[in-house]
């Protein structure tokens, strides 16, 4: 029997898909809120991070141990991430178990209890969380950049949140944001593994009735404006993103998009890799990502150089971004498709990352999108798309974040008119 793929949408609003997947004896489920940092105020920054620690924290029927035996005791796994456009929360459990794992989502969910002592023990986790990240610099160095992007609006503040915020963060405030934005219509159901659709419907009826309906405005669009950071700090690596705008996940452009990160970073026979790394030797880590939104994207470059190849670095960059828009071949073309088409596929044979894209598809298009159709719109993207959406990106106003020894980097001046030439 072929995999299938269900969709019940309840009267409250809530949204339940599922993929039945025979083969397998495990099963996926989770509940994925379309709410993130960028539905954040200034003065709220972080609130959906800490929210998302707190709700493993105690319910009205288990506490915070009572949660995690509940879940090993049966041998299954329970998780949650916060991202600047999604909370997700989910469990991987043997078939059998789904009933309990419905049950704990939905408990933590609905029936939080944001007991203060969990709150000032959780506070401590995470202002140790925003230490480390500030003193990891290739992961601090992407908030900069969304920072720099996005400047003064919900969507290039950081998802952590800032020490003075989440110190003076009260329960209050975590009760009233969920109870705002955790909604029937915010929050998409998905389930994937060896299930049944109706049972996955029956359990989400009766452990997430609590959730309330009402409808919760849309987030500030986001703006585009670019600029540079630089940030010296003695460390024996320089890093750097360069970046673009570019396009949403709706955008007829995407996937053309995604083809063109592959290509020039996206593995070790792409073009950053075999000019910057393997002939010139300039960097340890290269490479480029396509970051997509619900209204916006970026397209941006990282690399971690030595203090004395960063001059040499940023100006080989951009002549590779020049390069491509030359032209290339089409086995460099077929190869980039032949990666993207590999990495979703690969992707459907997990129930974990089978259930977070059925819940993408809700949440993006309102519908389940079969992989056939994907694969089709991914071999159908041509050289002359890439060479098109390629002019156009790298034309954008530039972003520019820099961590380390970084005072032998061009200006952004020097940057801007190297790519305009």
């Amino acid at each position: 029997m072929p995999d299938t793929i269900e969709v019940t949408r309840l009267d409250n609003g809530l949204t339940i898909i599922t993929e039945r997947m025979d083969r397998v004896e495990t099963v996926s489920f989770g509940a994925y809120v379309s709410i993130g940092t960028r539905d954040e105020t200034a003065a709220n920054n972080g609130v959906s991070h800490f929210l998302e620690h707190m709700a493993f924290k105690g319910t009205e029927r288990r506490s915070a141990a009572q949660i995690a035996e509940d879940i090993e005791n049966v041998g299954g796994y329970i998780n949650a991430y916060t991202a600047r456009e999604t909370t997700a929360y989910y469990v991987k459990l043997l078939k059998n178990d789904l009933a309990l794992g419905v049950d704990i989502i939905g408990d933590i969910l609905t029936h939080s209890t944001f007991l203060d002592a969990e709150i000032e023990r959780e506070r401590g986790v995470i202002l140790q969380e925003i230490g480390q990240a500030n003193d990891t610099p290739d992961d601090i160095i992407f908030d900069q950049f969304q920072e720099r992007a996005f400047p003064e609006q919900p969507m290039g503040r950081p998802t952590l949140g800032s020490e003075e915020l989440v110190s003076s963060m009260t329960r209050d405030t975590l009760m009233s944001y969920m109870r705002e934005h955790y909604t029937t219509h915010n929050i998409t159901i998905a389930a994937a593994g060896n299930l049944h659709h109706q049972d996955v419907v029956d359990l989400v009826k009766e452990h997430f009735r609590d959730l309330p309906s009402h409808q919760t405005p849309r987030p500030r669009a986001a703006a585009y404006e670019g600029g540079e950071l630089r940030t010296t700090r003695e460390l024996d690596q320089a890093h750097l993103v360069m970046g673009f705008p570019s396009v949403s996940y709706l955008h007829p452009d995407h996937y053309a998009v995604m083809i063109l990160s592959t290509l020039l970073g996206g593995g070790m026979s792409s073009r950053l890799f075999q000019e910057i790394r393997e002939r010139r030797g300039l960097v340890y880590s290269v490479y480029s990502f396509a970051s997509p939104f619900s209204d916006s994207g970026l397209f941006g470059l990282y690399a971690g150089t030595g203090e004395d190849q960063a001059a040499e670095l940023v100006p080989v960059m951009i002549d590779e971004l020049k390069r491509l828009q030359d032209g290339l071949s089409e086995a460099e073309l077929s190869r980039a498709r032949a990666q993207l088409k590999s990495s979703l596929l690969m992707s459907l044979e997990s129930t974990g990352s089978r259930c977070e894209q059925l819940a993408r598809q809700i949440q993006v298009h309102n519908r389940p999108v079969p992989t056939s159709e994907t694969v089709a719109k991914i071999d159908a993207v041509t050289e002359a798309d890439i060479l098109r959406v390629a002019r156009i990106i790298f034309s954008g106003t530039p972003t520019f974040t820099a961590i380390g020894p970084v005072g032998t980097m061009p200006s952004l001046e020097d940057i801007t008119a190297r790519l305009a030439a």
